[in-house]
């Protein structure tokens, strides 16, 4: 069985944290991990580029993964 991540950056300092948890998560993955990531956004960055903190479509990845890694957001 395979499981979902959503990976949401978020903004600030979060995407460089985010990106290193993925790495490692990605190594895990070649070693057998059954994963999938997706990634969606939160925060700022998502501000930017839909005008709302939160867009709908984030929402609805985070109801169907089994996890998300949540970076920082100021």
């Amino acid at each position: 069985m395979t499981h979902k991540i959503l990976v949401l950056p978020g903004d600030g300092i979060g995407p460089e944290i985010v990106a290193e948890a993925v790495k490692v998560i990605e190594v895990l993955q070649q070693k057998g991990l059954a994963v999938e990531l997706e990634t969606g956004l939160v925060g700022g960055t998502a501000y930017d580029a839909t005008g709302t903190p939160l867009p709908e479509e984030t929402l609805e990845k985070a109801k169907a993964a089994d996890a998300v890694l949540l970076g920082a957001v100021g």
